[in-house]
């Protein structure tokens, strides 16, 4: 239950349209709802400002449609996104909740209106691209558009060097890549914008199914720094904070 569909059933209790005791049913489902085989979470609209996401692995199809109704009956304008999903799941989830934009293995019911915010999101080499899809279609599930630069890896540094004008003009950076993750902490000289990176198991030999990305891409900056650039611009301005500049995700 989203902050709206609250205030929608405490001003029907004032208008005399919705009782008391309806209203405390209702109430009663804010926290979770237990469905035997899951708790969805309600209360994560209203605690992090998005729904909580289905997960598609390890669920069979029926699951997955139950848990997308149960999002979609309590929340009034919050996205609900179902991730990693496979057909069988898709076509379920679909059938049983119509109006959903399928994209690749997302499933999304009542994407946001647009934010201002500006998000880049680039990928070191083509192989990246089924993980930054995926990014791609949360974001948008929550208002947020991003510029997509595809394969811009440091093996050739001059195609990421012709896009810096967009890095500088960036609210917040997102790096996909593989290999040994170096892109991220490139991209991390190149832009004051917070810099989100994802590491993929694109590669070979010494990279360890995406070990190795992962730990470069952790060594590349330490935290307190990291957490600064999220609050301050490179002029050295506050970055705008509240529900409209809030771009966080849940995991």
């Amino acid at each position: 239950m989203d902050e709206a569909a609250i205030r929608r059933l405490l001003e029907q209790v004032r208008a005399g349209e919705t009782t008391p005791d309806d209203a405390v049913d209702a109430l009663r489902h804010l926290p979770y709802a237990d469905l035997g085989f899951a708790t969805v979470d309600h209360h994560r609209q209203v605690r992090q400002g998005m729904a909580e996401a289905i997960y598609g692995p390890g669920k069979t199809a029926d699951q997955v449609a139950r848990i997308a109704a149960e999002l979609l009956a309590r929340t009034d304008e919050a996205a609900v996104v179902l991730t990693r999903a496979d057909h069988a799941q898709i076509e379920a989830a679909v059938e049983a909740n119509p109006g959903a934009e399928v994209r690749g293995t997302t499933v999304v019911w009542r994407p946001a209106p647009a934010r201002p915010e500006r998000v880049v999101l680039l990928t070191a080499g083509t192989a990246d691209l089924p993980v930054a899809d995926e990014c791609d279609a949360t974001l948008t599930a929550h208002g947020l558009c991003p510029v997509r630069i595809t394969d811009v890896g440091v093996a050739g540094i001059h195609r990421l060097l012709a896009r810096t004008d967009e890095l500088l003009d960036a609210d917040a950076v997102i790096v996909v890549a593989g290999m040994e993750g170096a892109l991220a902490s490139v991209v991390g000289g190149l832009t004051g914008a917070p810099v989100v990176a994802v590491p993929t198991s694109v590669g070979y030999g010494s990279g360890l199914e995406g070990v190795t990305a992962t730990l470069g891409m952790l060594a590349s900056c330490g935290a307190a720094c990291a957490v600064a650039r999220m609050f301050v611009s490179p002029q050295g301005e506050r970055r705008a904070s509240g529900p409209a500049a809030d771009t966080r995700t849940t995991p």
